[in-house]
């Protein structure tokens, strides 16, 4: 299986004419993913890669029916209306890629999202990936490329870095082990799903039997998946690396969600609370995918 996209998922594009809609487009279409619409005020009528384009999202869902997901490359400034709008559409799943998205619109978009049963993921992300089955966003680059780095398989992946969550996939691959979805949460200290709801969908998932996640320093993320685990809502093998080993208070550390505040979201932290539930620390990357090997074998997997 896998969660939040799969080959049945429809997916529209909002943003598609613009230069990174277009490019996007063709790597979620070329991977397999079914792109029903595009969305761009003003260009209606239009195609780009095949995919009919639409002024509204509602025009949108009149047409093409249902659509499950959408995934939004607009300029920051436009985020909140177009998300939204999709969301007053009826649209379940929102992928917002765009980084420097206003602190308050994310906030105004995770309420209304809730009030209506939908739910996002990002700002600032790469997207996610159910290997074999469809992408979101802009993970994997190239379709040749996606379909050579992620394999399908039972591994689930949810990470903060957009670059950590291509490569502790890729390595994973290498060593012969295939991923049920893989997730870049997002940079930024406000995001959509992050760790502590994506680790819950996992542990729904039937399919997917350990999870990885790669963790930095800020925010609460890993701390609150310490908490899921301690209260039993979390029973599957757990891996983590946690990054910014050497960042000293108020260092801030590739991302905007990234920075020690005191010893609130210090790497100590982290590392002393996921450690306290039983999660199996890896000292390098290159280690998850050994642990992840040991964790299937002793499972039977």
């Amino acid at each position: 299986m896998a969660i939040l996209v799969n080959e049945k998922s429809k997916v529209m594009v909002q943003g598609i004419t613009g230069r990174e809609g277009m490019v996007r487009t063709k790597l979620m279409k070329d991977y397999g993913t079914q792109v029903v619409a595009g969305v761009t005020p003003g260009r209606g009528g239009e195609e780009v890669h095949g995919v009919p384009v639409y002024d509204s999202v509602e025009e949108a869902w009149e047409k093409e029916g249902k659509i499950d997901a959408s995934v939004i490359f607009v300029p920051a400034a436009l985020v909140k209306n177009a998300a939204l709008e999709a969301v007053d559409a009826g649209v379940k799943l929102l992928v917002i890629v765009p980084d420097r998205v206003p602190i308050y619109d994310v906030l105004e978009i995770s309420s209304y999202a809730l009030e209506r049963g939908s739910r996002f993921v990002g700002p600032n992300t790469l997207g996610l990936v159910s290997p074999g089955k469809a992408v979101l966003g802009m993970i994997g680059g190239r379709a040749e490329r996606a379909k050579e780095w992620f394999r399908p398989g039972n591994i689930g992946v949810s990470s903060r870095s957009g670059g950590m969550t291509s490569a502790i996939s890729y390595y994973l691959t290498e060593a012969g082990l295939g991923q049920s979805t893989i997730i870049h949460v997002g940079g930024d200290a406000v995001v959509g799903l992050s760790h502590p709801e994506v680790i819950e969908l996992f542990e729904q998932d039937d399919e997917t039997e350990i999870v990885v996640m790669f963790g930095e320093i800020g925010t609460t993320q890993e701390e609150r998946v310490a908490d899921l685990i301690e209260q039993g809502k979390f029973s599957k093998p757990l891996i983590a690396f946690i990054g910014g080993k050497a960042a000293k208070s108020g260092t801030r550390f590739s991302h905007a969600g990234a920075i020690v505040e005191g010893t609130r979201g210090s790497y100590e932290s982290k590392v002393k609370r996921l450690k306290e539930v039983g999660v199996h620390l890896a000292d390098s990357v290159s280690d998850i995918p050994k642990i992840a090997r040991e964790l299937l074998d002793n499972k039977g997997g």
